[in-house]
């Protein structure tokens, strides 16, 4: 069918199609009147949502951004928020809706249940894209109620939001309160511990008397080595007494070097006068006893030395004795004091712990005992609902176009269906297309004459 062959049959039948289009015209136009009118109000808020905690601070993970809006407008729609808002006195001293709730549930239903139920149908909640302001619309008959119910929303929202910090914030509080008062109690064990052990043991500065202590034993051991090397000296000496004459205290010893030199003079004098006198001249005699008190004196004299030698030994062996016993308590004292440092430290170690855990503990009750008691929050209200003055439906306009332009659809969608149910020749193209004979001519259409009686 070809589009020439369509405006035969539209032309012909006008009337058919200009009869539908003006009844169903008509019937949009009185749609359009007896649909009741209702108003949209909204409030637009702004969710601060890069800090996840609009008090302490601390800034929300761009990727979660999309999951946090997503969650407030859960919120707002969930049944705590929409209850909290029929419990609005704006809301609930409403007598229209109280009526209205009286006879659609005789009062077996609460309140706010009802109207939460009523709520969650015309409410609509819509998060901007690429923006942090969401708009909460109501629809309903009446624009002053649209906008209490709409604003009564948005402030439930808003409590609920504060709610969902400081309660949290505030359970915790209370168990770090707890846990603080058990880590004070263990701190002041741990100290009044380290404080009976240097009281016990006289510790005033462990590491300083430590120090003291190791630089006294590092002197002994001094002392040691200095008595250790004059005892060897002495030993080696007291060893040679068998050669008296060859000791160094002999040999450097002025009365022995006098006495030597005394006898030797002595001797040479009763050599000269034996070789004059004779051996038993009383002069020879004399010096002869001379000499021989001198010899006593010198061998009294080197065993005296010998003596006093060997008592040198004696004394450096006691002494050495002495001192390592000495080393030896000062050692056992030393690794004394470092077994009470170790411990101590271990003490002391307890108490760092403790403090650091009760700091911990302490920030933390510091934090969420100031979160539980804020009062503001991170929604705030860009612009409240106003009662709207013009109805967003219905669109009279649009009604009344949409149904006519339906009606014009309509009539000619019927019209080629009843020219394709029954056809009829419009055109010398249908006789050749439908009977397949060729048309000789054609004659002009005439108007005839009306009929007479």
């Amino acid at each position: 069918m070809t589009i020439q062959q369509v405006f035969r049959i539209l032309r012909a039948r006008v009337r058919l199609i200009l009869a539908l289009f003006v009844a169903i015209a008509a019937l949009g136009v009185l749609a359009a009147l007896v649909i009741p009118r209702s108003y949209t109000a909204s409030t637009a808020l702004v969710i601060d949502a890069k800090s996840a905690n609009a008090l302490l601070g601390g800034l929300l993970p761009p990727q979660m951004l999309n999951s946090y809006m997503a969650t407030q407008v859960d919120v707002i729609t969930s049944r705590r928020v929409l209850e909290r808002a029929a419990n609005d006195p704006s809301i609930a001293g409403d007598a229209a809706l109280r009526e209205k709730w009286r006879s659609d549930s005789g009062e077996q239903v609460a309140f706010p249940v009802w109207l939460a139920n009523r709520l969650e149908s015309g409410l609509e909640v819509d998060p901007a894209h690429d923006s942090n302001v969401v708009t909460i619309s109501y629809d309903c008959a009446v624009a002053e109620q649209c906008a209490r119910i709409a604003n009564a929303v948005a402030n439930a929202y808003i409590v609920t939001n504060l709610e969902m910090k400081v309660e949290p914030a505030r359970q915790y509080a209370q168990w770090f309160d707890a846990r603080n008062r058990g880590m004070r109690d263990k701190l002041d064990a741990a100290r009044h511990k380290v404080s009976e052990y240097q009281r016990q043991h006289g510790i005033v500065a462990a590491d300083e008397r430590l120090d003291v202590e190791t630089a006294r034993l590092d002197e002994l051991s001094r002392q040691l080595v200095t008595v250790q090397a004059e005892r060897n000296a002495t030993r080696s000496r007291s060893g040679q007494s068998a050669n008296a004459q060859t000791l160094p205290e002999v040999i450097q010893s002025p009365l022995l070097g006098g006495l030597k030199s005394e006898i030797a003079r002595l001797e040479a004098q009763r050599e000269q006068a034996m070789a004059r006198l004779g051996r038993n001249h009383p002069e020879i005699v004399r010096t002869g006893r001379e000499i021989d008190s001198l010899q006593r004196r010198l061998n009294v004299e080197t065993a005296r030395i010998v003596g006093s030698l060997e008592t040198a030994d004696r004394v450096n062996v006691a002494r050495e004795e002495d001192m390592r016993a000495a080393v030896d308590r000062q050692k056992a004292k030393v690794l004394e004091l470092k077994a009470r440092r170790d411990e101590m430290a271990g003490l002391e170690q307890e108490v760092q712990t403790a403090q650091q855990a009760y700091d911990l503990v302490t920030g933390r009750f510091a934090e969420t005992n100031l979160e539980s008691q804020a009062q503001q929050t991170n929604v705030f209200v860009l612009s409240a609902a106003t009662a709207p003055l013009e109805p967003s439906a219905p669109r009279r306009f649009v009604i009344v176009a949409m149904s006519a332009l339906l009606g014009l659809l309509v009539g000619i969608g019927v019209a080629l269906a009843l020219e394709m149910a029954r056809r009829r020749v419009r055109s010398e193209s249908d006789i050749v297309e439908v009977l397949g004979i060729p048309v000789l001519g054609a004659l002009p259409g005439t108007r005839l004459a009306p009929p007479t009686r």
